[in-house]
């Protein structure tokens, strides 16, 4: 969720002053970007977010982050927004070689060990997009974490929106509306992010490539059916999370305002395109203004921290979101990709990033690029086919029109993800087994969220209950879970 932010509250001048910084940062980003070679990308690194779930033996959800973290003791996790949330923080490293082995030996044995450590505390650890056992009374101020940030980010929303969030999500199989007068909701969406380090010059053609590739993504990785115990969409995550940010009220939305979870409007040609985007369309949530005077820091040859940018760029949650960033000294940039939910395995996640990794570098290097002939409303239109649909969608792609997505990916993805990785040095031995996995789902047709949606269905014909399908279903869940066998090759209950 980013930085730690203590609790305050914001003056007309607060406001004044931070729209002020703010663009001089802009100012002296566009200065950096000028003279490139000021930032760091010779060697290509990659990073890893993950956001857990914390259940208790029953599979219902466990509301003791705090507790949980001081037994794990281990900087790599820290808190996040629902009390029954944590995140694993995976350090950038190169996928070169055998780079996916050491990612995906360096997850497990960490959450291997901080499970035996929430054992302690009564609590479990699930990877999945949304928790399925949640119910409305989780939904409460009190299901927050006890953080500064948090309270202030909730109270900020809240106060811009001038009234309580409004959930509906339809176009699934079921059809939920609710209200919620906090950002609670917000929590239960549980997802992996990938970030790609790139030079300046290179990141219009990433991030263009990483957009042109969401839908299949999305579709292929879906691991979120279930909200409050209806059966929603596919990756009912989008919709959520979009909706449980949202600073705007029903006039707001008639008038064309943009929503702060943003897939976007046009393809760019400079990461400067989205930061300015940003300053341009979405006003501040906590502008709280930082001594450092970036224009003197630039001057006098140091890397600016640019706070405010970095911090308003961080309310503003695009699916594919820009991220400068400053490590031993040093300033970078990266894509961040914010797509797919957390799970179901570990392996499944390092599968996606194999995918994610090789498919975006091929198309980014492209000769003709993809994105020069797909209009971006016909990639936004996808994103949201496979956000509800799922395995069983139809995306748009330059010379197949509508196709299903299994076979967009058997015939054109996948091939081209295994050329990336053949350009990145991956190991053959390694980029077969990944990319194995997600041919696999699309062979199948099963990913996390058909496994989920079959399950409940199983147990429902057995006289069970809705929410006590859902209850059954996650605790089998998190027993395959753990046994890091991929999902498409997981047996019905």
């Amino acid at each position: 969720m980013g930085e730690d932010v203590a609790g305050r509250t914001f003056s007309r001048e607060d406001r004044q002053r931070y729209r002020d910084k703010v663009h001089q940062c802009l100012d002296v980003l566009a200065q950096m970007l000028r003279a490139e070679d000021r930032f760091e990308f010779e060697a290509p690194l990659t990073g890893m977010e993950v956001e857990l779930n914390l259940v208790d033996p029953e599979g219902l959800p466990a509301m003791r982050n705090e507790e949980v973290l001081a037994r794990i003791d281990n900087p790599a996790f820290v808190q996040e927004l629902g009390r029954y949330n944590l995140e694993i923080n995976i350090p950038p490293q190169s996928m070169v070689g055998d780079g996916g082995r050491t990612y995906e030996e360096q997850m497990r044995e960490q959450l291997n060990a901080a499970q035996e450590r929430a054992r302690a505390e009564g609590a479990g650890m699930v990877m999945v997009g949304i928790l399925p056992t949640l119910r409305p009374e989780d939904m409460t101020t009190e299901a927050i974490s006890s953080n500064s940030r948090y309270a202030l980010l909730d109270e900020q929303l809240l106060l811009a929106r001038g009234e309580d969030l409004h959930i509906d999500i339809r176009g699934g199989r079921e059809h939920l509306e609710v209200f919620a007068d906090s950002i609670a909701p917000e929590a239960a969406c549980t997802s992996v992010q990938f970030h790609l380090q790139v030079s300046p010059d290179d990141f219009a053609a990433s991030w263009n490539a990483a957009q042109c590739l969401a839908a299949a993504q999305v579709a292929l990785g879906a691991n979120s059916p279930f909200f409050l115990g209806s059966e929603l969409w596919r990756e009912t995550r989008i919709a959520l999370f979009t909706q449980a940010t949202d600073t705007r009220p029903a006039e707001m939305k008639a008038q064309g305002v943009r929503p702060r979870v943003w897939f976007g409007e046009r393809w760019v040609t400079s990461v400067f395109d989205l930061f300015e985007e940003n300053l341009t369309y979405f006003p501040a949530l906590l502008p709280v203004v930082d001594d450092e005077d970036p224009v003197a820091e630039l001057a006098a040859g140091r890397t600016p921290s640019l706070h405010e940018l970095r911090l308003h760029n961080g309310t503003v949650w695009r699916w594919n979101r820009p991220v400068y960033d400053v490590a031993n000294g040093h300033p970078h940039l990266r894509v961040e990709n914010r797509v797919l939910p957390a799970g179901p395995t570990v392996v499944d996640i390092i599968a996606n990033a194999a995918f994610y990794f090789g498919a975006v570098h091929h198309l980014a290097h492209e000769e003709r690029p993809v994105w020069s002939r797909m209009s971006f409303g016909a990639a936004e239109e996808s994103f949201t086919r496979a956000a509800i649909r799922g395995m069983d969608a139809s995306v748009y792609w330059p010379e197949m029109g509508d196709v299903p997505v299994g076979e967009l990916a058997l015939r054109r993805l996948l091939p081209q993800a295994h050329e990336g990785l053949r350009e990145l040095g991956v190991e053959d031995s390694i980029r077969e087994r990944l990319l194995g996995i997600i041919e696999g789902r699309c062979t199948t047709g099963q990913n996390g969220a058909v496994w989920q949606a079959a399950s409940v269905r199983a147990f429902e014909s057995r006289g069970l209950d809705r929410w006590e399908a859902l209850r059954r279903m996650t605790q089998e869940y998190v027993a395959r879970m753990h046994t890091n066998e991929p999902v498409h090759t997981w047996e019905p209950v």
